[in-house]
């Protein structure tokens, strides 16, 4: 009998995990049988000289560059943000913490993780409010405002991972440390971290995705269409979920529908190549720890 339910449960991870990938295939064929076609230069610079779009000399109103330049300057300062902290609080949750203070910040940690991303762009919103009647009368919404939405919103996946993976390394690594009269401080840098990279780089991967991808924090916090390239963090900006969305509702013809396709591909390559990049630093790091 256990054999039979172990073969059952068996089946039952291939066939979801089947199903999932099949879901993906199909969901990108899809995409690419709608968008490739429209993939060339004008979707990215409209009527303008892709050299004069690149360098800033000329605007470009019909081609998404802008909003793919916004999207990444949106990743990058989110990040910048989110994962500094996010990192040193699981440090501190995993290392430092008591038993009390660890389960009060994890159900806080586990409160933001569960926010709802349009409840995060009010908060940014109403931020702005409060500043305009108290201490900045000429505060308004911005990239700045949009990247640290974004991070407070993707900071809990930097901070779970970074426990779990802390907390999940062997008793005879943690006792490395001190063996070679390491300190704490030190265990934790020259060790620990090392170690547990593999773990907290999956947790950077899916900050910078979800950073990537979210709209409904950016709609009440700082994007808009036709904005340009970002001139500034306290300027508004465009990025290519908006896009996707503004010609998913306002499209007039069936070749901007198509070129929202195409937009998604483009995101989709985006957030691949921030994985492999983050892929390709994981495993530089583990090469490092092996060979130290």
């Amino acid at each position: 009998m256990k054999k039979i339910a172990d073969r059952c449960l068996v089946g039952f991870a291939w066939l979801s995990a089947g199903m999932v990938t099949l879901a993906a295939v199909m969901l990108v064929g899809f995409l690419l049988r709608r968008g490739l076609a429209s993939i060339d230069g004008s979707l990215f610079f409209g009527e303008t000289h892709w050299l004069d779009a690149v360098s800033g000399r000329a605007p470009v109103f019909e081609g998404i560059w802008p909003a793919l330049m916004g999207t990444l300057y949106l990743v990058l300062v989110s990040s910048f943000v989110s994962i500094p902290v996010g990192i040193a609080s699981g440090v501190y949750l995993a290392e430092y913490a008591s038993k009390r203070v660890r389960a009060s910040l994890g159900c806080a940690v586990d409160l933001l993780a569960g926010t709802p991303s349009i409840v995060m762009g009010l908060f940014g919103f109403a931020l702005i409010l409060l500043l305009r009647r108290t201490l900045f009368p000429q505060a308004g919404t911005s990239l700045a405002l949009a990247a640290l939405c974004i991070a407070l919103l993707v900071l809990p996946y930097v901070i779970r991972t970074t426990q779990t993976a802390l907390q999940a390394i062997p008793v005879h690594l943690r006792i490395l440390g001190p063996v070679c009269g390491l300190s704490g401080l030190q265990a934790i840098v020259h060790i620990l971290l090392p170690v547990a990279s593999r773990g907290i780089l999956s947790g950077v991967i899916l900050a910078m995705g979800r950073a990537a991808e979210d709209t409904a924090v950016i709609l009440l916090t700082g994007v808009v269409a036709q904005a340009g390239m970002p001139r500034g963090l306290w300027e508004r900006f465009e990025a290519l979920p908006f896009r996707i969305y503004y010609l998913a509702a306002e499209h007039q013809t069936r070749r901007q529908l198509d070129q929202g396709f195409a937009t998604s591909l483009v995101l989709l390559l985006l957030t691949s190549t921030l994985f492999l990049t983050a892929f390709m630093l994981q495993r530089r790091f583990e090469k490092r720890w092996k060979k130290w």
